[in-house]
């Protein structure tokens, strides 16, 4: 049976609520200090050449801003954004009509870039480059191939998986960023204005416990405040205190380093399934019923961050440090287990 996690993909609601406490200057922006020096300078440069900015491509773990980051792009060089998805274009149809669409210097932001149908991205390579498509009207014998002339726009492409992306398309990007991690101060700032913008009253010890337990991302701060909120309304007089955050991401089953129940199963199939590994990615992801791409992008990317996971030649590898977290009795071998260069 599937495990249910409590950072799941945000619904229409939840995406309301998440629009409501973005940022939509540069400088409201928190952390990501490198990315963002590097793209005020470029918006600077294109707003005194009046050219629409290069195209960018933002990759990172879910969660940490590059949908923000787009419509930043957006807001700082005055134009108008038109949002959509990889998955969502089917057809080389439903990217030429996009296109067709768009103004001198409008931003196109695809999500989930890597997944593209190859069709469709060899269709989108001239746009980029040449901002020009070659479009056939009909299919068979009397097809016939039009040649479109598009404005010049921005694409801003975002993705979690860039390992997946083709190098063709990769290098028609002008600006690569790759978002980090976000350190606890940083999300503590982030806290910190969004309740004010929500008008919860808080304490800084309050904000700084449910920081630690956010795993570096901010999509999850802000969610967590929200639930927090929640069950001080309803459990308490509305003001967040440690002891509040406390009580209530224990009913949300969130540990002290932010880990939830689909953090621990993988944990717990690693070492009881498998003892400790190494054991493969599609070897775990059968034993969990859930998908390969939900553990490799959602799961253990932090994971591999805070050192409780490695990955070797033989496959995935539970640390010491995991035991002692689960509270479990490591192995033997742990002294001598494979590097990752074993």
């Amino acid at each position: 049976m599937a495990i249910e996690r409590v950072f799941t993909q945000p619904g229409p609601d939840e995406e309301r609520y998440l629009t409501s406490l973005r940022p939509s200057r540069l400088d409201e922006c928190v952390g990501q200090e490198v990315v963002r020096e590097q793209l005020r300078i470029a918006l600077e440069a294109a707003r005194k050449r009046n050219e629409p900015l290069d195209h960018v491509l933002l990759d990172g773990p879910p969660g940490l801003g590059k949908t923000t980051l787009a419509h930043v792009i957006a807001n700082e060089m005055g134009a108008t954004i038109r949002v959509t998805s990889g998955p969502a274009i089917a057809r080389q149809g439903d990217l030429m009509m996009m296109l067709t669409q768009m103004d001198t210097g409008d931003v196109l932001f695809i999500d989930e870039i890597h997944r593209l149908a190859k069709i469709v991205e060899e269709f989108l390579y001239p746009a980029l480059e040449d901002f020009r498509v070659d479009y056939t009207t009909e299919s068979g014998i009397g097809g016939r191939t039009v040649n479109f002339a598009l404005k010049h726009f921005t694409m801003v492409g975002a993705t979690t998986r860039a390992g997946m992306l083709s190098a063709a398309l990769r290098d028609r990007f002008g600006l690569l960023f790759h978002l980090q991690y976000y350190t606890e101060d940083e999300l503590v700032r982030i806290v910190e204005r969004n309740a004010e913008l929500l008008k919860i009253h808080s304490d800084r010890a309050a904000l700084e416990r449910l920081a630690s337990r956010s795993r570096g991302t901010p999509r999850i701060v802000n969610r967590l405040l929200r639930r927090v909120r929640d069950y001080a309304e309803v459990r308490g007089d509305g003001t967040l205190t440690p002891p509040v955050v406390d009580a209530a991401l224990d009913i949300l089953q969130i540990d002290t380093l932010g880990l939830d129940n689909l953090d621990r199963a993988y944990l717990h199939a690693l070492i009881k399934h498998y003892d400790g590994g190494p054991a493969g990615i599609e070897a775990i992801a059968a034993t969990m019923g859930h998908e390969r791409d939900t553990l490799e992008d959602v799961v253990e990317p932090y994971l591999l961050q805070i050192g409780f996971v490695i990955r070797t030649p033989r496959g995935r590898l539970a640390r010491p440090t995991v035991y002692e977290h689960l509270g479990l009795a490591a192995p033997r071998r742990a002294e001598d287990e494979p590097t990752l260069f074993e």
